[in-house]
């Protein structure tokens, strides 16, 4: 491994590391609500609320996107695996022991995307994908977690 791809290995932990933190009080804020269409309708009405839940699934995305489509594939580069389509990569993972479950990983990403990009137009969405997006952020940490600790056991970061 090169002195960039080191670098690299670093930095992207170092991000990793305080997007869990930042995530980690971004749930903890939002642990005690319930997501149900008409609360994540008065999201418009609520700015501070809105605020709040904007934090929330942009660190969640953050995270998700950083650990899935970055770590990963430079972990495995690391380890001098081939790298290919994220599906690959996640069940290459799998089979490594580092993640629980390739799809439930996917359920994740296309939690993120309903997040991000379908809470404008349907409460129900947005609600439904922020109850299950609280239920999922230990299996991202974890998987996030795993990659950095197997770096570190490695001497790679």
């Amino acid at each position: 491994m090169n002195h960039e791809q080191r670098e690299r290995l670093a930095f992207l932990q170092r991000v990793i590391d305080k997007e869990i933190r930042y995530l980690d009080y971004s749930l903890q804020q939002v642990s005690d609500m319930e997501f149900t269409a008409e609360n994540a309708a008065k999201l418009s009405a609520d700015d501070a609320l809105a605020e709040t839940v904007e934090a929330f699934t942009s660190r969640f995305a953050r995270l998700q996107d950083n650990t899935g489509d970055k770590l990963l594939p430079a972990w495995l580069k690391a380890l001098g695996e081939r790298t290919g389509a994220a599906i690959d990569n996640l069940d290459r993972a799998e089979k490594l022991g580092l993640l629980d479950s390739a799809d439930r990983w996917l359920e994740i990403r296309q939690l993120r995307n309903q997040m991000v990009h379908e809470y404008i137009e349907s409460p129900q969405i947005l609600g439904n994908a922020l109850e299950a997006a609280k239920a999922y952020c230990p299996v991202m940490i974890r998987f996030a977690r795993n990659l950095i600790c197997d770096l570190q056991q490695r001497g790679l970061v």
